[in-house]
């Protein structure tokens, strides 16, 4: 039995094959009662149009190509959530990269990307080479999500404000009496802005001097190592704010292995609201930066730029709320 052609669609819904095709673009000349018309034929005769033919005849291949930074961070799924989401409404499909993978094989995926003939390409997280974007933001459209960097010509940029969701996390830490904070950094752009968030609440409150920041690499074996080190000074912190979420993970083990209860003798605050941190057994503070709706935006201004190429790029921030849970409390002497 041969499969159905676009010339049965448009006979059974009495249409012609170009309103047809109109329709399957989702064009938004065609008038209700015909898109229904064909809608419906479609269904019936389980059409499913040929992308290779498609392709060709549009010279859209209706791909976009998305590089992840790092596929074990749980915020990108999230944010991809809201991407793909927005994405598959518009008619696209997503092939995905490991960003991590390109690095260690020494491969380029934004050029593989790009030979694809990709609609577009969207740059999650803070990729280890970020100026291998710009050859490839000359030949396609390009939105970095969910970072800072890079800033380049005729590229979009959505993601938190970093800045000020490290400084919820801080002021929440100062308001329930803590004075003795420290902070585990993360890298990149991101890493820089929320430790500037970080000082900047502590200065404000008269408190830098009380400020201790421990470098960390946003891996649960790097949020351990920064809280032994932390953990091990006299006086000790009373709390934390960790750069992650799984940074803070790693945080809350090293508390144990020292004997401190969370929150009673240590406060620990992360970063993402990752479902790490919505586990009622771990139950952490952390910053919310909407990553669903980083990914939701993401995707819009990708179609924007699919649609006009030549724009000028944007830098567009989704504002940060805090989720306090169980993990912080006022600090014992306090109590």
């Amino acid at each position: 039995m041969r499969a159905p052609t676009i010339r049965d669609v448009a006979a059974r819904a009495g249409v012609s094959k170009s309103l047809v095709s109109l329709v399957l673009r989702g064009s938004g000349s065609v008038r209700p009662e015909k898109r229904q018309a064909v809608l419906a034929a479609v269904e019936e005769l389980g059409y499913r149009p040929n992308a290779a033919a498609r392709s060709l005849s549009e010279r859209r291949t209706r791909t976009v190509g998305v590089l992840l930074d790092d596929l074990r961070n749980p915020w990108f799924v999230d944010l991809l959530d809201g991407l793909t989401e927005r994405l598959h409404d518009a008619g696209l499909r997503v092939l995905l990269g490991d960003g991590r993978l390109d690095e260690r094989l020494g491969e380029d995926l934004t050029r593989t990307f790009t030979e694809l003939r990709v609609d577009g390409v969207v740059a999650v997280g803070t990729l280890q080479d970020p100026q291998a974007l710009r050859a490839a933001a000359g030949r396609v459209p390009v939105v970095v999500a969910g970072a800072r960097e890079p800033e380049l010509p005729g590229v979009d940029v959505v993601t938190g404000d970093d800045e000020l969701g490290a400084r919820l996390a801080t002021e929440h830490l100062i308001r329930l009496g803590h004075r003795r904070i420290a902070h585990i950094t993360g890298r990149g752009a991101v890493g820089a802005l929320r430790r500037r968030g970080f000082e900047t609440a502590m200065r404000a409150h008269g408190l830098a001097d009380a400020a201790l920041v421990e470098n960390g690499d946003l891996t649960e074996e790097g949020g351990h190592r920064a809280a032994v080190r932390l953990l091990g000074r006299t006086p000790r912190p009373t709390a934390v704010f960790a750069a992650n979420d799984i940074t803070c993970v790693g945080a809350l083990s090293a508390a144990a292995e020292s004997g401190l209860a969370v929150p009673r003798e240590l406060s620990l605050v992360g970063y993402d609201n990752t479902s790490l941190a919505r586990l009622r057994h771990l139950s952490l503070t952390t910053v919310d930066p909407s990553g669903h709706e980083v990914g939701l935006r993401a995707a819009r201004r990708l179609l924007d730029r699919i649609q006009d190429p030549d724009r000028p790029g944007t830098v567009e921030l989704t504002r940060p709320v805090l989720r306090e849970r169980g993990s912080t409390a006022p600090p014992a002497a306090s109590r």
